[in-house]
């Protein structure tokens, strides 16, 4: 009897051949493919990028984001692209950034916050549900009535299937 990698996988072993072929899921290369991007901004740790809104707050990553990561003898230099308007209200407040960001990344690693003005590209939309809009008010049905209404909906959403011949 031959030996599947499903088998050997359930009985603990290791599978007997290379996974060749195979769909991968889309997250586990996602951020070895972007490693590039990140590395010619000067960024050799994603996590920045990732976490930013959680370590400035949403407020003020919602009008700054980090462009470029440059390593000194002193600290890094942090340049952040602002919107035109954010870059003067920003400057008041770069001592709480960076305590901020070296609180997250360790202590001195960043001395500098450079900000530069640009547009930020907005982040799109959600889209809408694909559920329809029921006109369901909030009263009380009897039984039946409830029942004929979900039947109804339900059918709207079931696409027509072709009557099999037997």
């Amino acid at each position: 009897m031959s030996r599947t990698v499903k088998s050997a996988q359930s009985q603990g072993g290791a599978p007997s051949a290379p996974r060749h072929g195979w769909a991968k899921p889309a997250g586990e290369t996602a951020l070895g493919e972007a490693s590039g991007a990140f590395a010619r901004a000067g960024f050799t740790d994603a996590t920045l990028l990732l976490r930013w809104a959680d370590i400035v707050g949403s407020q003020v990553a919602r009008i700054a984001r980090p462009a470029k990561w440059q390593d000194g003898p002193e600290g890094a230099t942090l340049t952040l692209k602002c919107e035109a308007g954010a870059v003067v209200f920003l400057q008041h407040q770069t001592r709480e950034l960076t305590d901020r960001l070296n609180a997250y990344l360790g202590r001195g690693r960043i001395v500098r916050l450079k900000l530069v003005a640009g547009r930020l590209a907005s982040a799109p939309e959600p889209p809408a549900h694909p559920a329809p809009k029921s006109d369901i008010s909030t009263e009380t049905l009897a039984l039946s009535d409830a029942i004929s209404r979900l039947a109804k909906v339900r059918a709207a959403l079931k696409p027509a299937r072709p009557k099999s011949r037997g």
